[in-house]
This record gives structure tokens, sequence and C-alpha cells, in this order.
């Protein structure tokens, strides 16, 4: 259920030391308003339904089903919200959970940790955050790194992420670290639209530092042209890494962290242990045809990436079944928690899809009432 597609012993090694280890769930919660512009992400059918994705998942995934949620999981295209598996696994495994908001334009509905952050502008504007936001969030992260590797103990952090629009900001840092990675992000579209991301990517890093050519600060290059849960993610992750394991649970918004872990590392000196950390995603994003995962990490260099083999090919919800033809593919940690399913009960695919099945087939009988 758990494939190892770069730095393979690493991973392996990863895989067999927490295996039985029951992990803590985070999810980081962002936006950037680059994510509304049109056509940009699939994460919601329209602009507008798009501000409030992320506040629909984080309700979701604490209230589970209510009758009248404030801000219902919004229509897609094709699909259903990666945050169903999320939910299935974190309560049928009775995972502990925390929920941070690292810049959200609206308060979520539900509790979460508020870590003093901002919304992102539109990266095309070259000044996505202040940089004494960026300051300010590698701080808190690496305050909160340090807490939940003090409660994990023994065991590891799954770190998820929640930004729509986040492979866009994600290919924006990967370039500016002067990572080759034109043509090989993934998007939750089933064809990545490559050449309107990167139009973007390359109009912000022209007005933010009159070039394209990699930015030797990485926190000048986050209030650029990223977006807030990318420097939070890598603070918490730098710093338990030091005692505990790390799953950054996605994947291209994850890889480009990875390598905004190593320019803090070697720019600031900032410690980690990059052998205790590793990237956990779906076979939909590491074997997207479209993209080129396994390259991307390749070219990052000494990253694991590993993903969940789970497969809704025989499942019997066509919103299910689009994940197969290339929609969605990712989100809200979804596939770093299907490989904990895995690590810690052993679960296969046929327990996986039927406690994903049992939660959609409720929440599309809840859907078709409110309707």
């Amino acid at each position: 259920m758990i494939r190892v597609y770069t730095q393979v012993q690493q991973g392996k090694n990863w895989l067999q030391k927490y295996r039985g280890s029951q992990p803590i769930f985070s999810c980081i919660l962002g936006f950037t308003d680059t994510g509304l512009i049109p056509g940009i992400s699939a994460a919601g059918a329209t602009p507008k339904d798009r501000q409030y994705t992320c506040l629909a998942d984080v309700e979701f995934l604490y209230n589970g089903l209510q009758p009248q949620p404030k801000y219902p999981l919004p229509p897609l295209n094709a699909g259903a919200s990666p945050v169903l598996i999320t939910k299935a696994v974190i309560d049928s495994l009775n995972i502990p959970y925390y929920l941070f908001n690292a810049g959200l334009t609206h308060q979520p509905t539900v509790p979460t940790i508020d870590l003093g952050g901002t919304p992102a502008r539109c990266l095309t504007s070259g000044h996505a955050l202040d940089i004494a936001t960026v300051q300010h969030l590698l701080k808190i992260g690496n305050y909160w790194g340090r807490k939940l590797a003090d409660e994990t103990k023994d065991s590891y952090i799954i770190l998820g992420e929640c930004v729509v629009g986040g492979t866009t900001t994600a290919l924006a840092v990967l370039l500016g670290l002067g990572i080759a990675a034109t043509g090989k992000v993934n998007s939750s579209h089933p064809q990545c639209n490559h050449s309107q991301k990167l139009a973007v990517v390359r109009q912000g890093l022209q007005v933010a530092f009159n070039s394209t050519l990699p930015v030797a600060q990485p926190l000048k290059l986050i209030a650029a042209v990223g977006d807030p849960m990318q420097i939070v993610v890598a603070g918490m992750a730098m710093t338990a890494s030091l005692e505990v394991g790390v799953m950054l649970a996605g994947g291209t918004q994850m890889l480009a962290v990875y390598a905004l872990m190593q320019a803090l590392a070697k720019n600031l000196s900032l410690g980690w242990q990059p052998e205790n950390i590793v990237v956990g995603t779906t076979r939909w994003v590491a074997e997207d045809p479209t993209g080129d995962t396994v390259g991307l990490a390749a070219e990052i260099g000494s990253v694991p990436l590993m993903a969940t083999q789970l497969s809704f090919a025989e499942s019997g919800y066509p919103q299910l079944q689009a994940y197969e033809r290339g929609f969605v593919k990712e989100g809200v940690g979804c596939g770093g928690c299907a490989i904990a399913a895995n690590l810690y009960r052993n679960w296969h695919q046929s327990q996986l899809l039927k406690a994903i099945e049992d939660l959609f087939a409720t929440f599309n009988i809840s859907r078709i009432k409110r309707e």
C-alpha cells in the first residue's frame, strides 16, 4: 500500500522505524489571492467558490457531517474534496490532530490555533507577504515544531496543508530557489496548466527581483511570491525533525517546502535532521502523467518521496472514480493520512476504501437532503 519513489532505502528505513506508531496530524491552513486567478485551480468550480474551500474543508474535518454547515464543501467540476479521505482515516483510527491558521481571509467556524499570519496577496504582485510576517511565521513555526515534537515522543508528525492555488506558489518558490521545476509540478486539474502557472510565476519574480534568476535569500523569496503555509511548515518540520519523524503530507507543495528547508539550513544556518523527514502523497500525484513529481523530487535531491497506492478504480461512486482520471489528486494531507493508516493499523486497500466510501455515502445523502 506504500511505494517509495526516491531515496528508496532512506524511505524504507523511515517506514520501518515508525510502523505501528500512532502519529499526530497537523493541518496548516492558508490563503493566497493567487488561487482566485481564473482557471488557476480546480479546488472549487469558480474563483468565488475557491475563497471558501479551505474554510469548508476545515469545518468538515472538525465537525463532520452537519445539517447546515456555514461553509459547505464547494462544488467541483469533477471529483470530491480530499478532506473526505483525511476525515475517514483520522476518525476511524482516532488520530489526534491540530488545526493551524497561518493566514486566512475569514475566521474559521471551528477552533484553530491562530499563528498571527496574514493571507498572501497574488504572487504576480511580487509582494505576497510582508517580510515581518514571514519572519514571525518562521519563528512561530519553530515554536510549534518543538511543542508537537514533545507531544509526539517516539512517533512522527504528519504536516498537511490546505491552500488553494498552492501548487502555483510552490512553483514560484521552486524556480526562485533555482530548482528546475518547469513542467514538473501538479495541479488539481486533470491536465496541469503549466503554461498559465509559469506565466504568473515569471511575472511575480520579475516584479520582485527584476529577474527570474535564483534568489539567494529564502525569506525574501517567500515574501515576494510565497504563501503563509510554506514558511510555517518549514519552521515546524525543521525543529520537530531534531527530535521525531516528520511526514510532509502533500505533493508539489511539500516538495517546495522541503527545498525551502534546504535553503533555510544553508542560508540561515537553521538546524534540522533531514534523514527524519519524508514527503508522503497519493499515487495520483506521484504518477501524474501531466507532471513529473518523481523527477522534481530527484531534482531537489535527498528527499524520500512516497505515496499511498490507494485506488478508487473500483469505487461505486463516480465522484471518487474521478481521482483515477486525474481530478483533485491530493489535499488536506490525505495521502499522508492514507499512508499512516497502513503504517499504524496495517490497513490495506479494502479497509481504506470502505472507510472512505462509508463516509462519502453519508455525506452524499446529507448533501442531497439539503438540496
